[in-house]
């Protein structure tokens, strides 16, 4: 007989939303899980595999902290909170889902979605220099760059610096239109959609004009000293050696770095090594410099991107593909 649990919400209110409209959530719940919810007014009935339903149980109990909190219910946010109890069902969720980096022009709250997201933003308050390492959609950049706008906003820097390589994937730069600048602005075109989608887009625009937020390629940093600066290196694993190593000496005083990569989706030449792997071994163990590493678990993108992103690192294992530097 598998395993059963009582678990009373208390409140009919509660119980509506943790529900959710013709109990979208419970269904939710138990597609992901692999368990049956029963409900009868307040009280819901677990049962299925016994660890499944233990973090069932853990789910509703931190589910029902944060609608006492004040926080509003959506699918995505069961999904997340689902993925990090089954990582850890110690955890407190409120801790992560309450930390606010930020509230954009929107009123949209973006705060961490993982226990690897919550470690990247403490990592960035108390560390000069955070590396942050992972697939697409882990919410690496956006994250840096909230919490580049939050540090503007209070004054913590003057200014903030977007910084990308400008590495030809696939395109050559010389057949675009334009002078440097025109050509470049295409592979730094993500940058600026973070920044729209925190401040509006006349606020924006008068921060880039006034030269407040900076949107540069990687090969503009040469011969600079940033001093009171967020600066924020995207892609930085397609960066060389010897272009990482002038970045990070860019770096002046009261300022701080946050370098974002994947090591899977590097685009130079065969024989040229990654700046950012090169990193990951020089700096292991220097003060004042924190490395956070995400996975396929901390994707915070439609679903089906958690599913493409895991296809293709089991895919990794299996094949050693010709062009890959991954560790050498």
């Amino acid at each position: 007989m598998s395993p059963r649990e009582r678990f009373d919400v208390g409140d009919a209110a509660l119980a509506a939303q943790l529900f959710g409209q013709q109990n979208k959530h419970l269904k939710l719940i138990e597609k992901v899980l692999g368990i049956r919810l029963g409900s009868k007014g307040t009280v819901l009935t677990l049962s299925g595999e016994q660890a499944q339903v233990q973090v069932g149980y853990r789910l509703l109990e931190e589910l029902c902290a944060l609608l006492r909190g004040g926080m509003p219910l959506y699918p995505t946010d069961i999904d997340y909170a689902i993925r990090i109890l089954s990582t850890d069902s110690s955890t407190n969720l409120k801790d992560i889902f309450f930390d606010t980096v930020f509230v954009s022009a929107r009123k949209k709250i973006i705060a961490p979605k993982s226990l690897a997201q919550k470690t990247y933003i403490d990592n960035i308050r108390q560390n000069h220099v955070v590396f942050g390492v992972g697939p697409a959609g882990t919410g690496k950049t956006y994250l840096a760059m909230a919490m580049g706008v939050a540090a503007l906003m209070r004054k913590e820097v003057s200014r903030i610096m977007l910084v990308r390589p400008a590495v030809e994937a696939g395109e050559k730069l010389g057949f675009l239109p334009g002078d440097l600048a025109e050509k470049v602005n295409p592979y730094l075109r993500p940058l600026y959609d973070a920044l729209y989608d925190m401040v509006d887009l006349d606020k924006a625009k008068e921060l880039v004009e006034n030269g407040v937020v900076e949107v540069a390629p990687l090969a503009f940093m040469r011969g600079r000293t940033l001093n009171d600066a967020f600066v924020i290196l995207d892609e930085a694993q397609n960066t060389t050696a010897e272009q990482m190593k002038m970045f990070l000496t860019r770096l002046g005083f009261g300022s701080r770095a946050v370098i974002t990569g994947d090591i899977t989706q590097v685009d130079l030449p065969r024989d040229t090594h990654s700046g950012l792997l090169h990193a990951l071994e020089v700096l292991e163990g220097v003060p004042g410099i924190a490395f956070n590493h995400f996975t396929d678990v901390d994707v915070v993108r439609h679903p089906i991107v958690q599913a493409i992103v895991k296809a293709y690192q089991a895919a990794d294992r299996r094949v050693l593909k010709p062009n890959r530097r991954v560790g050498g």
